[in-house]
């Protein structure tokens, strides 16, 4: 596959549409930016080093994630609050032997909690995605966030 700026818009507007549905409470669009049979996993930098295979969140399907995200809205009892993704410019890195672009860059996640109006950042890191290109657009491959704490602070119930 060759690279253009084509490509490159469609690599970044798929990344940034991901982010502003969780930003503006729409948690329940990313799924449909999955592929039916992609990987949404969130896992720390420390545990994908070493290959250690525990994630926070670790979805093999769309139709996983959107389980995910019902349960997110009816069952979990949590504080309200709100993401704001900030992201730095993207990398589009090769193609793999599917066809899909190997695809990079870093966030920064500041959790904002709407009662006391506390906040704070949430998480930082790093993507690797695998994106694939249709006709009709683009949609992940794979979506792993790796986070640079050993740690999350407290449940992680909405999707990064």
């Amino acid at each position: 596959m060759t690279y253009s700026e084509n490509l490159h818009r469609q690599c970044e507007q798929l990344i940034f549409s991901w982010a502003r549905a969780i930003d503006e409470d729409r948690v329940e669009a990313i799924a449909e930016m999955l592929e039916p049979d992609g990987r949404y996993s969130v896992k720390s930098r420390f545990n994908h080093d070493r290959n250690l295979p525990l994630a926070v969140i670790d979805a093999h399907s769309a139709a996983q994630l959107r389980d995910r995200i019902l349960s997110m809205r009816k069952a979990n009892v949590y504080q309200p609050q709100r993401y704001r993704h900030i992201l730095s410019g993207v990398e589009l890195l090769d193609t793999d032997q599917d066809g899909c672009l190997n695809v990079r860059h870093n966030f920064l996640i500041i959790r904002t909690m709407e009662l006391s109006g506390d906040m704070k950042v949430f998480a930082s890191g790093q993507t690797q995605d695998k994106i694939s290109i249709h006709p009709d657009g683009a949609k992940f491959k794979e979506r792993l966030f790796l986070f640079d704490s050993r740690v999350v602070e407290t449940l992680m119930v909405i999707p990064l």
